[in-house]
């Protein structure tokens, strides 16, 4: 029988226990877990017990229960924290701008700090691949159609030369997050086409030229836009 963990409530308990089975028998996304009775006796508890763990790692998307079929190991995914997040800025009523400057300050320093590393290491072809999407841009513009899309994959696509996958998921959550309160509240209104366009520009033109300092100001700039608009539309200010 397993020996769970002490000092806790005894449904955490159960649930770091089930955790840590998938640990030791290095059970990865998409494996079959031991079936209920199995669980049950590996963890000497009562099904109700298994159930109710089984059902809090669900919501944290680190088991995935289908019915009829069995449970297995989910992608723990970080779907739990953009819906965490979500919560506790639309949960500031009031203080709009101040939630989100939050958010936008965290993903603004894990981007100025990982922007100095893509200086570094970007190649001439991953910089016109980024070129191409600014291009894209441009042309969305002009036709008069929003490029959110766009801007989030210029987003996705600067740290790829990193090669490290949390990266992404990371400024994914952040974007989630933004996206669902910017929805929430009804801001629809973007800055000027031209003005996102030359922005994620600069960005780019800093990189070719390796000028490490110059693309953590472009990216400051880009932040500070985004945080200004973000305060004038929580004050009802287009």
């Amino acid at each position: 029988m397993r020996r769970m963990p002490a000092g806790e409530p005894r449904n955490i308990r159960i649930q770091r226990a089930v955790i840590q089975l998938i640990l030791d028998r290095k059970l990865g996304p998409g494996a079959p877990l031991p079936t209920e009775t199995e669980l049950m006796e590996d963890l000497g508890v009562s099904r109700n017990s298994v159930r109710e763990a089984l059902k809090a790692l669900q919501a944290l998307d680190i088991v995935e229960i289908r019915h009829g079929y069995g449970t297995y190991v989910g992608q723990a995914s970080l779907t739990p924290l953009v819906d965490g997040l979500t919560f506790r800025t639309l949960a500031r009523q009031g203080d709009d701008a101040g939630a989100l400057a939050e958010i936008l300050q965290v993903r603004e320093v894990l981007e100025e700090g990982l922007i100095r590393r893509v200086a570094a290491s970007a190649t001439e072809a991953e910089l016109d691949v980024l070129e191409s999407v600014v291009t894209r841009m441009e042309e969305s513009g002009r036709a008069g159609r929003p490029f959110p899309e766009l801007d989030r994959e210029f987003h996705e696509l600067l740290y790829a030369p990193l090669g490290n996958a949390l990266v992404p998921q990371l400024l994914g959550a952040f974007w989630a997050v933004f996206s669902r309160v910017a929805g929430a509240r009804g801001w629809t209104d973007d800055p000027a086409p031209e003005v996102t366009v030359r922005r994620h520009r600069d960005i780019v033109t800093a990189l070719r030229a390796r000028d490490v300092a110059g693309a953590q100001r472009a990216m400051t700039v880009h932040f500070r836009g985004i945080e200004a608009r973000s305060a004038q539309e929580s004050r009802g200010v287009g």
